[in-house]
């Protein structure tokens, strides 16, 4: 169902990544979201149209004609929904009731994305950690987190700083580590087309970045 309702302008207080330090925002303009959902598929729907049609396709091929609109529901509402921010995730946490204080994994977290540069998808998985100290979080809440960052035009160090930072303000507490591995197509399917090659970024926190012996036990329960 799409949402008509217009989210807030991306001012600074407004911006969905108004939570993580100025150089870890995702760019948008001021306006970016004054008009509701339904508008900004109307539009994209004409534009992605006129490139198709400068391609040279038959737009009245019933294979093709429904393919503008498609797209354009695809990147507003699959692709892209991490952009607005009534889709920013609850975090919501739970007493530590049980004391659980060693190291918590949610690894293999699937991960879609797309390059902000050639707008063509990066693919892959992401490892997040943290240690718990008066509270832990639902673990879905993690998923949910990195699925948000990544479900806009993307790098893959920017997404895993935003991930980190995200866990870290919620969690209240430093002691976060995020792993991302990942393909990008971008690399593999056009410029050098190597399709051997992947990616992996990672960002460390507190006990995470002052203990090699913490990280090397994080990165065996991850596979690395």
């Amino acid at each position: 169902m799409e949402n008509n309702t217009p989210a807030p302008a991306a001012g600074d207080a407004d911006h969905p990544d108004a939570h993580l330090p100025a150089g870890l925002r995702t760019p948008l303009r001021p306006d970016a979201f004054a008009r509701p959902d339904d508008e900004k598929i109307a539009a994209i729907t004409g534009h992605f149209r006129a490139i198709m049609d400068e391609l040279g396709l038959d737009l009245t091929d019933d294979s093709l004609a429904g393919t503008p609109h498609r797209v354009a529901k695809m990147f507003v509402q699959e692709w892209f929904k991490g952009l607005n921010p009534a889709h920013r995730p609850e975090v919501r946490l739970f007493e530590n009731r049980y004391q659980y204080q060693q190291l918590l994994v949610e690894r293999d977290i699937t991960l879609f994305s797309c390059c902000e540069h050639h707008f063509v998808p990066i693919i892959g998985k992401a490892h997040v950690a943290y240690l718990p100290g008066k509270h832990v979080v639902g673990l879905s809440k993690l998923n949910r987190v990195v699925q948000y960052y990544a479900r806009r035009p993307q790098v893959q160090e920017r997404l895993t700083r935003q991930v980190a930072e995200h866990l870290r303000h919620s969690l209240g507490t430093p002691d976060v580590a995020v792993l991302i591995e990942a393909d990008h197509l971008c690399v593999m399917s056009r410029g050098v087309n190597d399709t051997s090659s992947s990616t992996i970024t990672s960002e460390y926190g507190g006990k995470f970045l002052e203990d090699s012996g913490l990280r090397a036990e994080f990165l065996r329960q991850i596979g690395k």
